[in-house]
């Protein structure tokens, strides 16, 4: 075979997928083949027939032509108008002398004047009657009227037709102009090494790529497990929070194990016509099959794969059979024919039971948020088209940026070029990556909102009293930053960030960031003598923390061991989706939590009111300097805690 015959596609000319594989179907008017374009032809002229019988060719109420004549003897009629197929008698005269023209005729006059019809029938002493009685008569002739017959028989029925059917095909999405391929895959379908994603391209999820190295190895190499009985799973299901690299997951394994792979997500399953989610699923698998060894990736699964418990009616809709046809393909397979199922949700506790039995989805890997050491690769990842600074330190910034998922570092990288740009330099400095983190967390700063001098005083001041309470409470996270620049809904801000990476809080962390949220509370009231609703987020997250030491930690008096909430199902993803609480317990169990909680908060709100009042020419001093410089970061708000008194 010549070089020249490789370069031809296999399946002869036409256009290709982007990615390769089958070719596209020819153009066809109307979005089908002959026998299509016949039926639609079919519909549209008994359209046009309905549409000139009830439109055009309506037939007119008629009197007999005795009684015409009469009406004329005694001087009702006026004025007669004479075509082919009726007498049309007025009772006015007319008011010009102009012609009749066939558009002012009785088929598009709506005058209130009575008017009467009657069938012409062959009698001379029509005319000489109204010739006596004075009444003016004249013929209109048809000739003129023949273009305007086509256009409203024929041209407009089929623009009429032709709108409605265009807005008809746009309201149903993709299915375009073919309502018989409706239940065909929507899925993508990408060739067998056209993925360029491979496992080096993911960073922060090591354990997750070690899960699913068996999957790649078994596809390169399928005998070596066959030869042992070996089977390998025939579904596997990437779990964790939105942003981890859940999607980018199954393409490196697409790629790593170079076979075709077929993308679809579980929203794409789903129509507005009953039974079409279950043909798509069919067709999906039918397709994979024929190309096996490959990938299917269902993306959200949830869309299709809630729990059928919920279903109250007890209803057979479109979803549930959608899942019920695709918990039969799952069933009908054979994992050693080479075709693998992964499937990715950030809501495992929703999913049907069914879905992650044995013999499905038999494998759950946690792709959940990346430690220290993942966020510092995952930034050089991104960053490695990014011309940065020498003195740009990624380790500092994965330090800083506890908690964010891989899609978050991405942002914060694109956010500090842009920002780089913006301010007009060739190179990314560290504290372009400081403004995006910031921006992040605390939101777009509004340099144009002006505060009045009252505000910004009390600003100053609830913003030093989470500073100050951070700084003197144990265990707390150290202050990176202070601002009372307006961000995003708040006034002022201040910055903390964790050291190290943190799996579990005990009760006195959580005591402690109670006594944080409330610092910004007190050091308003020790200022003005009042409060305000500057700390209505902060008393929030505060009662939010206390609630759940006593319903979900078991750290209250009477309930010291016992969880008073119920959350289903728990699947190994739980921790990063908070499903909803269901209450278990009696009236007077939810009045005594209701009193733990004002009773934790009240106690924390003492000591935090006597940290401060300890120490309130430092509360002083340092709202003082963010009232002069807006702005204070680590290094000096550490300076100015320096001549404090140890506690």
């Amino acid at each position: 075979m010549s070089e020249s015959d490789k370069k031809k596609p296999k399946n002869g000319g036409g256009p290709q997928f982007p990615f390769g594989g089958p070719k596209l179907p020819d153009f066809k008017p109307f979005g089908g083949g002959w026998k299509f374009s016949i039926v639609y032809i079919v519909i549209l002229v008994i359209g046009m027939s309905l549409f000139n019988y009830v439109f055009l060719n309506r037939v007119n109420p008629t009197i007999d032509f005795s009684e015409f004549k009469a009406r004329i003897a005694s001087g009702e009629i006026k004025r007669v108008e004479l075509t082919d197929s009726y007498f049309t008698g007025y009772t006015t005269a007319r008011r010009d002398a102009a012609p009749r023209t066939p558009m002012r005729t009785p088929y598009m006059n709506n005058t209130p004047e009575p008017v009467y019809r009657a069938v012409p029938l062959n009698d001379p002493d029509v005319i000489k009657l109204m010739d006596e009685k004075g009444v003016a008569y004249y013929a209109v002739s048809r000739e003129g009227s023949t273009i305007l017959n086509i256009i409203f028989s024929w041209v407009l029925p089929i623009a009429f037709f032709f709108f409605i059917w265009r807005f008809v095909m746009k309201r149903m999405g993709n299915l375009g102009g073919n309502v018989l391929s409706v239940g065909n895959s929507r899925a993508v379908i990408v060739a067998e090494g056209d993925i360029v994603t491979r496992f080096n391209d993911v960073a922060g999820v090591d354990e997750a790529k070690e899960e699913l190295v068996e999957v790649v190895d078994f596809l390169k190499n399928p005998k070596k497990y066959t030869d042992i009985g070996g089977k390998i799973p025939k579904g596997v299901l990437l779990v964790g929070p939105p942003g981890t690299g859940k999607t980018l997951l199954a393409r490196a394994v697409a790629g790593e194990a170079g076979v075709a792979f077929f993308r679809m997500s579980g929203a794409d399953f789903v129509e507005m016509f009953v039974g079409v989610g279950a043909a798509r699923v069919r067709d999906l698998f039918k397709q994979a099959r024929d190309k096996a060894p490959c990938i299917i990736f269902i993306d959200e699964l949830d869309a299709i794969g809630k729990s059928r418990m919920n279903n109250i009616g007890g209803g057979n809709d479109e979803r549930e059979q959608t899942l019920n046809q695709l918990l039969v393909e799952m069933d009908g397979f054979d994992s050693t024919t080479g075709l693998i199922i992964l499937a990715a949700t950030n809501r495992p506790d929703v999913l049907d039971p069914a879905l992650l039995r044995p013999g499905r989805f038999d494998r759950q890997v946690l792709v959940d948020r990346p430690d220290l050491k993942g966020r510092e690769e995952i930034l050089r990842i991104h960053s490695k088209e990014v011309k940065l600074h020498t003195h740009v330190d990624l380790e500092a910034i994965a330090r800083v940026t506890s908690g964010f998922s891989g899609a978050d570092l991405a942002n914060i990288v694109n956010e500090a070029a842009l920002l780089a740009v913006r301010g007009g330099r060739h190179l990314v400095e560290q504290q372009d990556f400081n403004e995006a983190i910031e921006k992040t967390v605390a939101g777009l700063q509004k340099k144009t909102r002006v505060l009045k001098p009252a505000e910004r005083k009390l600003t100053a001041y609830h913003e030093a009293g989470h500073a100050l309470v951070a700084a003197f409470t144990p265990g707390s996270d150290p202050v990176q930053k202070i601002s009372i620049i307006p961000r995003g809904y708040a006034l002022g801000y201040t910055l903390q960030m964790p050291i190290e990476d943190r799996f579990t809080i005990t009760e006195s962390d959580l005591l402690g960031r109670i006594d944080v949220l409330l610092g910004g509370r007190v050091a308003e009231a020790m200022a003005s003598g009042e409060f305000s609703t500057g700390a209505a987020n902060d008393l929030t997250k505060a009662t939010d923390i206390a609630r759940k030491m006593i319903t979900d930690y078991g750290m209250s008096g009477r309930f010291k061991h016992v969880a008073l909430t119920s959350r289903g199902m728990r699947m190994p993803g739980e921790a990063v989706q908070e499903p909803m609480f269901h209450r278990e317990y009696s009236e007077a169990t939810q009045q005594y939590i209701d009193e733990e909680i004002a009773k934790i908060v009240e106690e924390r709100y003492a000591r935090v009111t006597e940290t401060l009042s300890l120490r309130r020419a430092l509360l002083d001093t340092v709202a003082a300097r963010l009232l002069e410089k807006e702005t204070v970061d680590e290094k000096e708000f550490k300076a100015l805690l320096e001549p404090a008194p140890a506690e």
